[in-house]
């Protein structure tokens, strides 16, 4: 058994141990990065499926409806102002509608359709600056893409990027026993991303998110976004590394400890997905430290 396939087999029990484990994602159904710190301890998972339409990869020149099993966010708070996040996909689903031929890249899979694991993200945050009165939170958070899908298989890139972001956010009317009646916080950073096709190229891409949080009532929030890449190439970006953004709009409702959510999700850009929509519930655990007496 080769390396390659040694290292899926591990990645998807990995996944399989998390599912079962009681761990907090970004947001959800958001993908714009907060400010909030998991409790330290604590591990919180958001997993969610994704049904997302006229999906474009100019790297295999498919393009079709793709649906997301199993997309998982883990939390783990590490430190009261530091946690650990895990991101990824269990399994994607691509129906083939076209295909541009020749590909730019050598494929292997039969008939109209394709799937893949997917490429996983491990990062960290941290929290530098307190919200007050008058300003904001302040955060940082890096971290890199593991090169966990085969190629061939049409849907990722298998390449390893990186990237930083600043955090900003403020709340809003925050009462006590309440949460705030606003939450708005926004990312920008950088991401450095490898060029598949050519040796010794990356493109570095803008990475930008806004998000708002609103409280509805003291179950149900809405929420919604802006997010995507912007290449900084001044012609065409190397293929796989192209702008790419969309506008989430959704719901989030609190129930028996979870939390639901769902959201339609709208491409801005011509490599973005036409519409889509989310499902998901997240669930944070107990600190598994002992309280201090």
């Amino acid at each position: 058994m080769n390396i390659i396939l040694v290292s899926r087999i591990s990645i998807n029990i990995f996944f399989v141990l998390a599912l079962c484990f009681t761990a907090y994602g970004q947001q959800r159904p958001l993908i714009t990065d907060d400010i909030d710190i998991t409790p330290q301890g604590a591990v919180e998972i958001g997993a969610g499926v994704d049904f997302l339409q006229n999906v474009k990869f100019p790297l295999s020149g498919l393009k079709g409806d793709l649906t997301r099993v199993g997309d998982i966010r883990i939390r783990q708070g590490f430190a009261s102002n530091v946690e650990l996040q895990i991101e990824g996909t269990i399994q994607n689903y691509l129906a083939i509608n076209s295909q541009s031929l020749p590909s730019p890249i050598p494929l292997s899979f039969s008939g109209n359709s394709t799937s893949d694991f997917d490429d996983i993200t491990v990062s960290a945050k941290i929290k530098l600056v307190n919200e007050n009165k008058n300003l904001p939170a302040v955060g940082l958070k890096f971290g890199f893409q593991l090169p966990n899908t085969d190629q061939a298989r049409g849907i990722g890139t298998n390449q390893i990027n990186i990237f930083s972001k600043l955090i900003v956010q403020k709340k809003f009317g925050k009462k006590a026993g309440q949460s705030a009646r606003a939450n708005i916080y926004g990312n920008m950073g950088l991401g450095i991303m490898n060029a598949p096709l050519a040796n010794f190229t990356q493109n570095d891409v803008f990475l930008y998110g806004l998000a708002g949080i609103f409280r509805f009532t003291d179950r149900i929030n809405i929420v919604s976004e802006v997010n995507g890449r912007i290449s900084t190439r001044t012609g065409n970006a190397p293929l796989g590394t192209e702008s790419v953004g969309q506008f989430r709009v959704g719901a989030q409702v609190k129930a028996s400890g979870l939390r639901f959510d769902s959201a339609a999700i709208f491409g801005l850009t011509r490599f973005s997905p036409r519409t889509g929509v989310t499902f998901g519930v997240t669930y944070e655990s107990p600190s598994f430290f002992p309280v201090a007496k």
